[in-house]
């Protein structure tokens, strides 16, 4: 049973790493933070979509990799 728990550890740590990283732009610099969402409140439903897409196959690209 201990899969289940590194399994859980390593989620865990990836969606603490994520804030981390998601913090850093609108610590270290505001204004550029804001300006991104003021283009991106300017896209379509279908382009945020595909954004979204892209980085989904991104991150299943690199787990694929990178995962033991």
């Amino acid at each position: 049973m201990t899969g289940g728990a590194d399994f859980g550890t390593a989620l865990f740590g990836a969606f603490a790493l994520l804030l981390v990283i998601e913090g850093l732009l609108p610590f270290f610099s505001p204004v550029a933070w804001r300006r991104m969402f003021e283009r991106a409140m300017q896209l379509s439903d279908a382009q945020i979509r595909y954004c979204g897409l892209g980085s989904m196959l991104a991150g299943l690209a690199l787990l694929m990799l990178f995962w033991p």
